[in-house]
């Protein structure tokens, strides 16, 4: 893929030096922006509470979307060494980038717990903003779900008890409730623990691919796969996907974040070349320095790619490493999906009740035993369904998310932007054309039991909204009327 002059790169995720270009107070005061054209704030963390700072920040978005490379290893099995890394390389600039610039802008104009909901509810009205808050949250909390299972999966090969049976669910269960646990002690805590599991969970891969260096053999980066193997185009996109997308998820948490418009746009420009650097390095050191039938490349190959480079000891430290990663990844993502959930009660589509906090550690208490819930609930489904139905309702999210982007552009030019993507709106037109094209593909290739699970969650979530609606006209739940009113659609 040929990257064309004005496509925008990781540089543009720097913040605006002047974000300001009107720095005269009476001229604001003579000339204010119409009440829909204000940012819209919800009820961030108290003075006296900690913010979260630009470190836990990067590391808290590298395992909302990453972890490691963990995970890539079917991209190989389903196309190919080629494909699969030239998949790695080439998909951030079609996706990961994209997103990434859309966040930054976004999270800084809105800088409110809800992220996502915020921008679809100025942009279209409360019913889409509500869509998106179903779609996006079920796609996080059925992602999250997966990795309690990856977790599980590394295990046996430690444990062979936890193979299957009732050991097996046992410890899906436990783990979850444990991980739930650590959440609730604060934002800013799982933060640095997510620097923590980074830096040991990434070791291995570094010393593997150090190790490695003097058997790598070059042509094999340029194979094709094996002859009589079939690509299993759903497989490689759906990998490739999986791992590279959720760029977006910390823009709920916002709120919570010190000087946004600041920290945000750094933060993921640190966070999308140390994502990337972080898939493509073990990937071009495995493939180039060992030869095995495609078939074995499964997840949890690069395990095996360790004893085979340098001997068991550095399998069960990659091992452990794994263990580490999903735990990480879990704790991010239920941070990201119980602050959806505050930030949406705080705006008024959810009851207050799911707004509670806990009193001594400041965490969203409520959406953080609803997350768990429905993580406990489809944690036993089939580890490829999983992945499969959260990127179809993900994709949804996503065509409503830049749909928002462009309409705000052309709605609220006048919006205050701290980050603003230096594109005119003919430009990011197409900077989203091109992730959308990508979006509906993967949509397409789904299965009927996808479309089925994705349609039924969609259904429940439009009934959700007039559900809500009904209940508001009724006084059966309190609400809070910060800035939402489901009786006044757009």
């Amino acid at each position: 893929m040929e990257v064309q002059p004005n496509s925008p790169s990781t540089q543009d995720l720097q913040p605006n030096p002047n974000p300001n270009p009107n720095p005269n107070p009476s001229d604001h005061d003579r000339n204010p922006l119409p009440k829909d054209q204000l940012p819209i704030t919800t009820k961030t963390t108290p003075s006296n509470s900690k913010k979260l700072t630009l470190l836990p920040l990067i590391f808290l978005i590298y395992f909302e979307v990453a972890g490691g490379p963990y995970g890539e290893e079917p991209a190989v099995q389903a196309a190919g060494p080629l494909l699969a890394l030239l998949g790695f390389l080439l998909f951030p600039f079609i996706w990961s980038i994209p997103e990434a610039l859309v966040t930054a802008e976004l999270s800084t104009a809105f800088p409110g717990n809800g992220g996502f909901v915020i921008w679809a509810e100025r942009a279209f009205g409360p019913f889409w903003g509500s869509l998106m808050g179903t779609w996006k949250f079920l796609s996080v909390v059925i992602n999250i779900a997966a990795f309690p299972i990856l977790c599980v999966d590394y295990l046996e090969k430690i444990f062979p008890v936890f193979d299957s049976g009732w050991p097996r669910y046992v410890a899906i269960f436990a783990m979850i409730c444990i991980l739930a646990i650590l959440n609730y002690f604060g934002l800013t805590i799982v933060g640095y623990v997510a620097v923590a599991l980074a830096l040991v969970s990434l070791s291995p891969f570094i010393l593997m691919s150090l190790i490695s260096i003097p058997k790598i053999r070059p042509h094999r980066w340029i194979s094709l796969g094996q002859k009589g193997v079939k690509k299993n185009w759903n497989l490689y996109f759906n990998t490739l996907f999986w791992n590279l997308n959720f760029w977006d998820n910390v823009s709920t948490l916002a709120g919570e974040v010190d000087q946004p418009h600041k920290t945000f746009p750094l933060a993921l420009l640190v966070a999308v070349i140390f994502t990337c650097l972080s898939y493509l390095l073990p990937l071009f050191a495995v493939v180039g320095s060992v030869s095995v039938d495609q078939s074995l490349w499964e997840t949890g190959f690069h395990a095996e790619a360790a004893q085979i480079i340098a001997g068991k000891w550095l399998k069960v430290w990659l091992e452990i490493g794994a263990v580490l990663s999903a735990i990480g990844l879990f704790e991010a993502q239920l941070s990201s999906s119980a602050y959806q959930i505050l930030g949406m009660a705080d705006l008024g589509f959810l009851p207050k009740i799911f707004g509670l906090r806990s009193k001594k550690f400041n965490t969203p208490f409520a959406g953080i035993l609803l997350s768990t819930g429905i993580v406990l609930a489809v944690s036993y489904l089939d580890f490829t369904v999983i992945i499969s139905s959260a990127n179809f309702l993900y994709s949804l999210g996503m065509l409503l998310e830049f749909a928002s982007f462009i309409w705000l552009r052309r709605k609220m030019p006048a919006l205050k932007r701290p980050y603003k993507v230096p594109m005119r709106l003919p430009g990011i037109v197409i900077m989203c054309l091109i992730p959308s094209g990508f979006l509906i593909f993967v949509m397409a290739i789904a299965t009927k039991i996808v479309f089925l699970i994705s349609g039924v969650m969609t259904a429940a979530g439009i009934g959700w909204y007039f559900f809500m609606k009904f209940c508001k006209a009724r006084n059966w739940f309190k609400f809070n009327n910060n800035e939402f009113n489901p009786d006044e659609d757009s």
